[in-house]
C-alpha cells in the first residue's frame, strides 16, 4: 500500500515566471472583464497558484474609454472618495469619470475584486490601463489575453 503524503506544491517568489498580456477593452462589459483581469493578476489561472505568494501576470489594458456597462449603470453608477475630513465626501458620476479618467473605471473595478490587504495593493501595480490604443510597453512583447482560459 502506498504511503499517504501530506505535501502539496508551494510556489516560491524566486521561481515565478510572469508573462505580459494585452487586453483590448473595446466593447467589453466592465464587470465581466474585471473578474478575468483580477483572476490573472492573482495567478489563479496557473496550476502553481499559491494564495500567499504573488504568482500573477502583468496586464496591459488599452481602449479603456470604449468599455461598456449594462443596464442603467451608465446613468446611476457613482464613484465615491472621502478625504477623512468632515464634509470631505466627493461623488463622481459614471459619465463624468468616463470623460475625465476612463482608465480609473477599470482600475477601480479590479481593485474591488482583489484581496483587501498589502498583497492586493501590490497585485494592482501589475495592472496598466490606458484610455487610448497606444501603450509604452512594446518592449515586453505582450501576448494576447487568454479569455477562454480564464
Amino acid at each position: 500500500m502506498a504511503a499517504v503524503t501530506d505535501k502539496c506544491y508551494q510556489a516560491k517568489p524566486h521561481e515565478i515566471e510572469r508573462d505580459w498580456y494585452h487586453v483590448d477593452a473595446e466593447g467589453q462589459v466592465l464587470g465581466r472583464l474585471a473578474t478575468k483581469l483580477a483572476t490573472v493578476l492573482m495567478g489563479k489561472h496557473k496550476p502553481t497558484y499559491t494564495p500567499h505568494v504573488d504568482t500573477g501576470d502583468f496586464i496591459v489594458v488599452t481602449n479603456a474609454e470604449k468599455i461598456r456597462v449594462t443596464g442603467n449603470k451608465a446613468n446611476t453608477k457613482q464613484y465615491m472618495r472621502y478625504s477623512y475630513h468632515p464634509g470631505g465626501l466627493r461623488i463622481t458620476p459614471y459619465q463624468e469619470m468616463m470623460e475625465k479618467n476612463p482608465d480609473r473605471i477599470i482600475t477601480a473595478a479590479v481593485r474591488r475584486m482583489l484581496p483587501k490587504n498589502a498583497m492586493g495593493r501590490r497585485l494592482l501595480t501589475k495592472l496598466k490601463v490606458y484610455a487610448g490604443s497606444e501603450h509604452p510597453h512594446q518592449a515586453q512583447n505582450c501576448q494576447p489575453f487568454p479569455m477562454e482560459k480564464v
